[in-house]
C-alpha cells in the first residue's frame, strides 16, 4: 500500500481507538461509583469502575511507583513509537499487519493517556461473563490490543487464500 493511505488508515485507527476509549472511560468516570456493580443483560455484563494501576488483570499493581511507572508508562511509550513506526514504514506489510500493530499501538496509546492523567492509573469498567465464568474487568483500549494481537497471530498461521489463476 502507498504510504499516504498507510497514514491515513493509521491516523484513522489511532483516533478511533483513543476516541472511543476516551469517551467510555469518561462517561464510566461520570456515571458509574467506585465499588458500585451495575448488571445487564441477564448478567452477562458488568460495569464495575475500576482505576487499575497495573496492566492486564492488575499485574505489576504491587510494584514500587518507581518501577511501575518505568515499565507502564515509558516502556509503553517507548513500545507504542516502536509499533507505529513498523505500521507507517515497514515495506513488507500488508494491510492487514498494519492495521493490526495499529490497533495495539492506539490501545496503548488510549491507556497511556489515562497513566498519565490518572496518576498511573487506568480506568477499567467492562466485565463480562456468565455465572461465575467472567473476565477481569477490562476497557475499550483493552480490546483494541487484543483486537491487533489476535489479528496478528491470525496472520501468522491461516494462510492467505489462494489467487485462482487466469483461465483455470
Amino acid at each position: 500500500m502507498r504510504t499516504i493511505p498507510r497514514v491515513l488508515v493509521v491516523v484513522l485507527t489511532l483516533c478511533c481507538c483513543v476516541g472511543c476509549d476516551q469517551v467510555s472511560k469518561s462517561a464510566a468516570r461520570a456515571f458509574l461509583s467506585t465499588g458500585v456493580t451495575e448488571s445487564l443483560f441477564a448478567d452477562s455484563l458488568r460495569l464495575q469502575l475500576v482505576e487499575n494501576p497495573g496492566s492486564f488483570l492488575s499485574l505489576g499493581a504491587a510494584l514500587p511507583d518507581q518501577l511501575r511507572f518505568g515499565l507502564f508508562t515509558a516502556g509503553v511509550s517507548l513500545l507504542v513509537l516502536g509499533l507505529l513506526w513498523v505500521a507507517l514504514f515497514a515495506r513488507r506489510l500488508g494491510p492487514p499487519r498494519f492495521v493490526a500493530l495499529a490497533l495495539v499501538a492506539g490501545g496503548g496509546m488510549s491507556n497511556l493517556i489515562d497513566r498519565l492523567l490518572y496518576q498511573g492509573r487506568v480506568t477499567d469498567f467492562l466485565n463480562v461473563g456468565i455465572g461465575s465464568l467472567r473476565t477481569g474487568i477490562f476497557n475499550l483500549a483493552d480490546m483494541a490490543i487484543l483486537t491487533g494481537a489476535l489479528l496478528l497471530v491470525l496472520q501468522r498461521y491461516v494462510p492467505p487464500p489462494s489467487r485462482a489463476e487466469p483461465g483455470a
